[in-house]
């Protein structure tokens, strides 16, 4: 975020700083990491989404809330500008030299520009609520809960506030979240004991893409960004810093469109070459990663946690500094022999029959 020029954020938008995680397997068997300074922060992402709203006026954009985009506009197979449903049950034309697509995971338009759209099996369907009254959890750790018994295909989180408030979610890849959900909280070892004085005071539910960029992203005055390109690490789910990177090359290779009059495909394919250099190693490691751990049964899950603490994996990640760019992160912490030890004892899990 630094390096986007978006840090620090303005106050209120951050809600907690971690420098720690406790990950359970589905019998409770847990391993904790805790590094030597915070590297990641749950942020309001209400205040952040108007943060970034209120850059976006400053440098000239105009809002047009109250309005939906409701089609392309494309003639010999170029995009055009886009259709606009209005308020009133009106449609208004917009004509655009370029379109750039940040309609998340629903991928309609993307279709309409002819590009594939989110692949189904990527897909993965979660809710999180939000919850009073959390027990028996550290102000600066993230819960993480594994397992097809409670979160099949994902996993499930517990982030932590300072005013006892917390967001609580899981992910999976079939069947319905708000069920796995209910079964975290009464019959998990750990999370029950953690929730039991929970109350629910919200729910939200969102489908999130695992299966990496999509192939094109790009098309004749057409730029996908986001969600809707599948710009989502695929180990956690997380896409804003993943998303505003590539929203920023994005923005860069535009311009210089723009400039030049040129809003061919052939120019703007520099987008994909670009945030593929800067995504490609790294997300190629952590679908792997994803692959392997989907993988796994809960028993392997369990294996694989007790050996990681009984290790002390943990103590090769305490100097890490970022948690986003995994891949690299990956090379830096083998050259401890606890990491490469617990690397090796999972691609041993993972090859067994």
């Amino acid at each position: 975020m630094r390096g986007l020029g978006l840090y620090p954020l303005p106050e209120g938008v951050v809600e907690n700083t971690f420098s720690a995680a406790n990950f359970y397997s589905p019998n409770g068997s847990k391993f904790s990491v805790t590094l030597s300074s915070p590297v990641t922060c749950a942020v309001n992402r209400a205040r952040f989404d108007q943060f970034l709203a209120e850059q976006a006026q400053g440098a000239g954009a105009v809002f047009r809330l109250g309005e939906r985009v409701s089609s392309l506009i494309v003639e010999d197979n170029h995009v055009k500008g886009v259709k606009v449903a209005k308020g009133n049950g009106a449609e208004e034309q917009v004509p655009a030299r370029l379109v750039v697509d940040a309609e998340g995971i629903s991928s309609r338009l993307l279709r309409q520009a002819g590009l594939q759209a989110l692949m189904r099996d990527g897909l993965v369907y979660a809710v999180e609520a939000e919850v009073d009254g959390v027990c028996g959890v550290e102000d600066h750790a993230v819960e993480v809960y594994v397992g097809s018994a409670y979160a099949d295909g994902f996993y499930g989180w517990l982030i932590p506030r300072l005013d006892g408030t917390a967001k609580v979610g899981l992910a999976v890849r079939r069947g319905n979240p708000k069920v796995f959900l209910e079964r975290l909280f009464r019959v998990h070892p750990v999370a029950s004991r953690q929730l039991k004085n929970a109350k629910v005071t919200s729910l939200v539910f969102h489908a999130i893409s695992l299966g990496g960029p999509i192939p094109r992203a790009f098309g004749n005055g057409f730029l996908a960004v986001g969600d809707c390109a599948s710009q989502v690490k695929p180990t956690t789910g997380g896409g804003v810093v993943f998303g505003v990177t590539c929203a920023k090359i994005a923005a860069e290779v535009a311009a210089e469109a723009l400039r030049k009059g040129d809003l061919s495909a052939e120019t703007l394919g520099l987008y994909q070459k670009q945030f593929m250099d800067a995504l490609g190693f790294d997300v190629d490691v952590m679908l792997k990663a994803r692959k392997a751990i989907n993988s796994f049964s809960d028993t392997k899950l369990d294996r694989a946690i007790r050996f990681a603490q009984k290790v002390g994996f943990g103590k090769s990640l305490r100097d890490i500094d970022e948690i986003d760019f995994q891949g690299r992160t990956l090379l830096t912490v083998l050259r401890k022999p606890a990491a490469y030890a617990t690397l090796a004892y999972l691609l041993g899990l993972y090859l067994q029959l």
